[in-house]
């Protein structure tokens, strides 16, 4: 699988999900599409995407990539995540700049649509 983007920041425990395999997140570590994304309950994560998207994760967070192109040249542009919960600061990259209907992000009560350059969003537990 192609490398989208890559782990900037880690604190506390934290872990990238590949194929169902959890590996310990560190800085560097990759992210592919498809990738859960998950924080324990006193970490955070920041992760830069290939467009220069950055997304930075709280505590007790869960968030899938469920899509992602980047071909500009191409046309092909698209950001899909959903965030199962926890809290999730997004910065837009490229690909919301060029393409901002390329961009979403689920959570368990609706889907966030991008409009602006950046958002905050927090799924509270049931």
């Amino acid at each position: 699988d192609s490398i989208i983007g890559y782990v900037k920041t880690v604190k506390g425990e934290a872990s990238v999900v590949n194929a169902g395999k959890p590996v310990k997140a560190a800085v560097g570590t990759p992210i592919l599409a498809g990738s859960t994304l998950k924080t324990g309950s006193n970490a955070a994560m920041g992760v830069t995407f290939k467009d220069n998207t950055v997304m930075s994760f709280g505590p007790d967070t869960e968030l899938s990539v469920d899509e992602y192109l980047y071909a500009p040249n191409k046309g092909k542009l698209k950001l899909g995540a959903s965030l199962a919960k926890g809290s999730l600061a997004y910065l837009s990259g490229a690909i919301a700049k060029i393409k901002p209907d390329a961009v979403s992000v689920k959570t368990p009560t609706g889907t966030i649509g991008v409009r602006g350059t950046h958002f905050l969003v927090r799924v509270e537990p049931e």
